[in-house]
């Protein structure tokens, strides 16, 4: 059944695998009444390894099924896809608002910090590519912004190990060299990390902490309001997941990050 109108449209949420999760977790408290669409690929996970061309390749296919759905706008919940291709995405989608965890970052960084030294934990991919510097360095040019790859990290949360001493002892040493660079704020550049939240403030507790999930829920709530696509309609939202592949241990993984119950669950192989 279509939406009978535009601002009951569902938004098109994507991710290269669970991790988006924690960006609609954040779009479901921020704005209870959106309708969401997810899709997760999970079957091509990881795309941090791939090259940009398959990355765009795939994610052309994510929007252009997302796109299918009637979607109002398009919420990048994947620092990788952000990174590499979010020009494209804004491209397809015409005058839709297109949001991504980066820019929403990067700009509730510069809002938090007073020291103007922003620090990025994030995959080893998310890191190489330096978006998140080129955003931050785009609006103040005199911030310094020390990255760390930390790509043990991703599995240690899907492996549930969130107050684990391997995981506590495993941020220790990548918050090291960014905490000798006195930053003041350190930006969680991957979706899985707000899981870490807790673990990350006790061990660095004079940190601000900026949150993906939660700024790009803000920033979408904002864009929506500007372009007058708020629904209204206090019906129960709906929410539906796609998935290209269920694999072992989802239903567990994605339950941890949504912090409910998964349900609606369909898997869809694109491409």
């Amino acid at each position: 059944m279509k939406p009978n109108s535009l601002t009951q449209r569902p938004i098109g949420v994507f991710d290269s695998g669970v991790g988006g999760l924690t960006v609609v977790r954040a779009l479901m408290e921020r704005l209870p009444n959106e309708n969401i669409v997810y899709f997760g690929d999970t079957a091509r996970v990881p795309y941090g390894v791939k090259s940009r061309s398959t990355i765009e390749t795939y994610t052309a296919q994510i929007v252009e099924f997302l796109m299918q759905h009637d979607v109002k706008a398009l919420v990048i919940a994947c620092n990788t896809i952000a990174a590499v291709a979010g020009a494209k995405v804004r491209q397809t989608a015409g005058g839709m608002p297109v949001l991504d965890v980066i820019a929403a970052g990067a700009q509730a960084a510069l809002a938090t910090s007073r020291n103007g030294r922003i620090g990025i934990i994030a995959t080893s991919t998310t890191v190489n590519s330096n978006a998140y510097a080129r955003a931050i360095h785009a609006q103040n040019p005199q911030a310094r912004v020390p990255s760390q790859a930390c790509p043990l990290l991703v599995p240690l949360v899907e492996e549930g190990w969130l107050e684990h001493e391997v995981t506590r002892l495993t941020v220790r040493e990548y918050l090291k060299p960014l905490l000798a660079e006195d930053i003041d704020t350190l930006v969680l550049g991957c979706t899985h990390y707000p899981l870490l939240k807790p673990l990350l403030q006790s061990e660095a507790p004079h940190l601000a902490l900026v949150d993906s999930a939660l700024t790009t829920a803000e920033a979408t709530a904002a864009a929506l309001a500007e372009a007058g696509l708020l629904n209204p309609s206090q019906t129960p939202a709906d929410y539906h997941f796609y998935v290209s592949d269920i694999p072992l241990r989802f239903q567990t993984i994605g339950e941890r990050f949504l912090g409910r119950s998964l349900e609606q669950i369909e898997m869809m192989r694109l491409g």
